[in-house]
């Protein structure tokens, strides 16, 4: 065996290169068999090969080094770090490198004070300065080239422009419509002072009156009012004049909308003579140079009115005043005067009219309990009949509401007592009304039912034969 070696050896020669590398190399096999049992090691039940170990070892470096930079912009620079061998470095100082922490970072990054708000709070977008901070009266550097004496004694003051005519009406038909409704004159002249009106302040009380001709009565009662009170913070006695020199001029046109024009139009010239908004002249002014008839009727009409103001006439009643704004007496003795009318001409339509222009819907029932307490006095059929019918008329029409009606019946229910004082037939005379309301459809059969019922006395005895007592 070693003689077969040698001469296989003698037939090929080994140079020493040769025998090193060779001596090397199965080393290096042997290192290779080492590393193939490290390399097949087994992670999360795979077996990894040396490419993808190399894989898993980069990733796992790319990892750390994300979270060490994180870390880093945290402690500005002063934190861990990887070396180029995936090592990890105590103690380097690396920028931060992240775009999104720079944005999230207030602190300063020079790693100097004690990371305090910058400017003291005061600092920032959109910030004015400190919380609570007061600031001076600027002084004005006269070394500013920008300085202009000029300017240094300005005074500002916000104008307002003058109201143009195409605007009037837009803007003061409200004013005057909503006046109307809440009755405040205190309102319309700061709504009208705070306008510039210029040339159009005499149109005013004009377009108030105009739309006071087409209203209620209670409303021309308002208009009154309104312009007593714009006389001397708004307007002046010249506007006044300048402007009832207008509505005469316009009387054919308020005419052909309001036949009564003229009357009204003079009772408003008397009344505003009265209030001293309007020279005690000014009639007279007119005397010889009229020719237009509605203008003259107007005129004589707040003449007339005028005289009779002398005589004890109060002007302010002249317009048959509406409204719950009148004393509870007052409109009281209207109801009674209303009823009593009604008594003597019999006409239904008329004593409607009368109840609407009383304005006074929630004041209603306060007009049943009159009509039935004057039936019941009155202790006479006719009249008992000329109530049912007005009652059932204002029913009908739902002049007067179900629920007025029902307060009305109900307030008679608890004064009957008082009632049969001065009336002694007072319970019976109600039961035939109320019974005779039922059938008419003028009340239900609950408030009928509620109808009080005295006990009545024994008129026939036993022994008396049926004859009634007297």
């Amino acid at each position: 065996m070693a003689t077969d070696c040698e001469a296989w050896l003698n037939a090929n020669p080994i140079e020493a290169d040769d025998l090193s590398d060779s001596f090397l190399s199965g080393e290096e096999d042997n290192a290779g068999l080492v590393v193939n049992k490290n390399i097949k090691n087994e992670i999360n039940g795979n077996w990894l090969t040396s490419s993808s170990n190399s894989i898993h070892e980069a990733r796992l470096k790319a990892k750390a080094k994300r979270r060490l930079r994180k870390n880093s912009s945290r402690d500005s620079g002063r934190g861990d770090s990887l070396s180029d061998n995936g090592e990890v470095v105590r103690g380097t100082s690396v920028a931060p490198t992240s775009p999104k922490s720079k944005l999230l970072d207030r602190k300063s990054r020079l790693g100097k004070g004690r990371g305090l708000p910058k400017k003291g709070g005061a600092g920032g977008k959109g910030v004015w300065g400190r919380s609570g901070e007061v600031y001076g009266r600027e002084v004005v550097d006269q070394r500013d080239p920008n300085y202009d004496e000029a300017q240094e004694n300005c005074v500002y003051e916000t104008v307002v422009p003058p109201l143009e005519e195409k605007d009037f009406q837009k803007t003061v038909t409200p004013i005057v419509q909503e006046y109307f409704e809440h009755g405040d004159t205190n309102e319309v002249v700061e709504l009208l002072a705070g306008l510039n009106l210029g040339p159009m302040r005499s149109e005013v009380p004009s377009l108030a009156v105009s739309l006071a001709l087409e209203a209620k009565a209670s409303q021309r009662e308002l208009t009154s009012t309104l312009l007593a009170d714009l006389c001397g913070p708004v307007l002046s006695p010249s506007d006044m004049e300048n402007s009832f020199d207008k509505l005469l001029q316009q009387l054919p046109d308020l005419v052909l909308d309001t036949p009564g024009a003229p009357q009204l139009v003079g009772q408003f010239i008397a009344r505003a003579v009265r209030d001293n908004i309007l020279s005690k002249s000014y009639i007279e002014g007119f005397k010889g140079r009229v020719d237009c008839q509605y203008t003259r009727a107007s005129l004589d009409r707040a003449a007339v009115l005028l005289k009779m103001s002398r005589g004890g006439l109060r002007i302010d009643n002249q317009w048959g005043t509406g409204g719950g704004q009148r004393p509870v007496i007052q409109l009281i003795k209207e109801v009674n005067l209303l009823l009593k009318e009604y008594i003597l001409s019999g006409d239904s339509k008329e004593a409607e009219r009368c109840v609407r222009d009383l304005e006074v819907p929630h004041f209603h029932h306060e007009f049943v309990y009159e009509a039935m307490v004057l039936m019941l006095e009155s202790k006479g059929e006719k009249t008992l009949r000329m109530v049912l019918q007005l009652l059932k008329s204002l029913s009908a029409s739902s002049v007067i509401t179900v629920d007025q009606m029902r307060r009305g019946f109900e307030r008679v229910y608890m004064d009957i007592a008082e009632i049969n004082i001065d009336v002694p037939r007072a319970y019976y005379i109600l039961e035939q009304f109320v019974d005779k309301s039922f059938v008419m459809g003028i009340i239900d059969v609950k408030l009928r039912d509620l109808c009080p019922c005295r006990g009545r006395k024994r008129f026939v005895s036993e022994g008396d034969g049926g004859v009634v007592k007297h």
